[in-house]
């Protein structure tokens, strides 16, 4: 039954002449930013911010040193059943630092930034459906099984496994739903770290895709940044590895939640996020949050057409026959 899902990978370099292809998600943070009439503005300066944050993090603190380049790692679902049907699942962002000074190019994380047609169908077709017309929040017993087991049998795949030699990082926001206290740990490059009251419903899904999570502040950072992994997230990395992680997600993430990490005040010991924080700086880089949010309920009805519905014996076949490995 396994033998009837494979995967292929294609990538696409992300700069200023970036454009989103037919089987991009939409709502992806980096699609979402080559959109419109400022699309050439909007990728400059994202990635101008990415390498200044980048050298302002790195041992020696030369602003020209190091340039960040990152491509769009997109995963195609195929399954095996003799009609040669393939179906866009997920991408990623895949990293590489180039020091200007030596000329040498450095590997860096693949991850990063995450997303998923069925994460959508999960999030904004089946939950809602859900919890439609209950008092209470509730979630289907099965929730995020099918895309969790999915996500780990694509790392254990060949393709993967022939492309990226170290484990994914996917790094997002820490949630508005939950409160975060400093700890005494701290990290030569990824900084203070803190830990949450509870576990979100985000860090329950992606804990399904065999991930666990650790919040970690960089210096000069105005919150702390929600570390997902397998493995060891301190020792299985570079320095510059984690760098330009965190200054590609940190950029993102003050592009698309400015109140949070752009604000004008770092997060204290005791810290509850808010996107109705008021004191915090836009960037110069248009974005549109709320048409994201909306374009999310179009895809995962997408997902739900022409993935979930249609390939539902067989993804329920082969998720039932599918052991996904215990962390």
């Amino acid at each position: 039954m396994a033998n009837e899902i494979t995967f292929s990978i294609t990538t696409t370099r992300f700069d200023e002449d970036y454009a989103p292809s037919d089987s991009s998600r939409i709502t992806t943070n980096f699609a979402n930013l080559a959109r419109g009439e400022h699309r050439r503005q909007n990728l400059r300066n994202a990635l101008a911010m990415i390498d200044h944050r980048f050298n302002d993090l790195a041992p020696g603190h030369d602003p020209e040193r190091y340039t960040v380049e990152l491509d769009i790692v997109s995963v195609h679902l195929r399954f095996s059943d003799g009609e040669d049907r393939e179906f866009p699942v997920l991408e990623m962002l895949d990293i590489h630092i180039v020091d200007r000074v030596t000329g040498e190019r450095h590997q860096g994380i693949v991850g990063n930034n995450f997303s998923s047609y069925l994460r959508d169908y999960d999030f904004s077709v089946l939950l809602p459906a859900a919890n439609a017309g209950s008092t209470g929040f509730t979630t289907p017993d099965d929730f995020g099984v099918l895309h969790g087991k999915l996500f780990q049998y694509f790392l254990e795949s060949d393709a993967y496994q022939d492309r990226f030699s170290t484990l994914p990082v996917i790094c997002i926001s820490v949630s508005t739903s939950r409160t975060y206290r400093r700890t005494g740990n701290h990290h030569p490059v990824l900084g203070i770290e803190y830990v949450q009251d509870s576990f979100s419903l985000t860090d329950e899904y992606f804990g399904k895709m065999g991930l666990q999570v650790r919040y970690f502040m960089p210096r000069g950072s105005a919150a702390p940044l929600a570390f997902y992994f397998r493995g060891d997230l301190l020792s299985d990395y570079s320095d510059l590895q984690l760098i330009g992680t965190i200054s590609t997600m940190e950029t993102f993430q003050k592009i698309y939640r400015p109140e949070i990490y752009n604000a004008n005040a770092q997060a204290e010991s005791v810290y509850r996020p808010s996107l109705a924080h008021e004191d915090f700086q836009h960037t110069e880089i248009t974005y549109d949050r709320e048409e994201r949010s909306r374009l999310a309920v179009t895809q995962g009805r997408f997902a739900d057409e022409h993935f979930v519905t249609p390939h539902r014996r067989v993804l329920d076949q082969w998720a039932a026959s599918y052991a996904a490995p215990v962390r």
